[in-house]
């Protein structure tokens, strides 16, 4: 507990991101580098789903904001969360908190927004795909980060610029994916599908569920459970979704017939 209290002490960070600009004329500083940008953006196909997703209603001039803004802080936040990784994934409980949470920002994802807004709530919405992407990435980071940490050795200085760089990278994918998108909706329900998918993933790898299922059914029965809860995931989202985004469109065809 000492050394993650020390971790929210700002003088801390300093040192460690300070500490490592030291090392940029070693080789193999710049290996690792490209280690990092490499696996965030291997890692990275689900969350330009999710900023490609959440950002798709938003109105043409601001989605470039949205995929910046969005990913940015997802990065930052990766950052920040690489530091408490190895506490954090020890916490029983944690995945299935974040795991029911991703299921409400996937099933969210499918429903369409009211046509009808003003400046302020276009605004509003813009912080809104912001939000759903940031948590989302911490949601689904949990196990990705590990792999970065790894690569980073500790050094935060080489972290933090690894991720910085592939920033630009995962905005371009987020826009390509918007763009088919936009062609193929068809493709929302099959990226809404992936998201409800990293849900079953995430909540069965819980520390308490697979604590508990693990030792019953071995290393290879838990891997087909763990596709099973997968699957059950992408289902309930399109379930979930379908139903909400019917009930949405029923409700806002009530008004229009109203006004009418």
């Amino acid at each position: 507990m000492d050394s993650i209290a020390q971790m929210t002490e700002p003088a801390t960070w300093l040192a460690m991101v300070t500490s490592g600009w030291s090392e940029m004329n070693e080789t193999a500083f710049w290996v690792a580098l490209l280690k990092i940008m490499w696996i965030n953006i291997l890692l990275s196909g689900d969350n330009a789903v999710v900023i490609a997703m959440a950002c798709r209603g938003l109105p043409h001039r601001q989605r470039l904001w949205g995929m910046i803004l969005g990913a940015g802080v997802a990065v930052l936040l990766r950052i920040v969360f690489t530091v408490f990784v190895a506490a954090l994934m020890l916490l029983p409980w944690l995945k299935i908190v974040g795991g029911l949470a991703l299921f409400y920002i996937a099933a969210k994802l499918l429903v369409p927004d009211d046509p009808d807004e003003d400046e302020t709530e276009a605004a509003e919405h813009l912080w809104r795909a912001v939000q759903i992407v940031a948590i989302a990435d911490i949601i689904m980071s949990l196990d990705n980060v590990i792999a970065i940490a790894a690569a980073a050795q500790g050094n935060m200085a080489l972290l933090v610029i690894g991720l910085a760089i592939s920033i630009p990278l995962i905005v371009a994918g987020a826009a390509l994916i918007m763009a088919l998108l936009d062609r193929f909706p068809i493709l929302v329900w099959a990226g809404a599908a992936l998201l409800g998918w990293i849900v079953g993933e995430v909540i069965a790898t819980d520390p308490v569920i697979q604590g508990y299922l693990e030792p019953r059914f071995g290393a290879e029965g838990f891997h087909y459970i763990m596709l099973f809860a997968a699957l059950v995931g992408a289902v309930l989202v399109l379930l979930v979704g379908g139903l909400w985004r019917r009930s949405k469109l029923a409700a806002h065809a009530e008004r229009v017939g109203v006004a009418e």
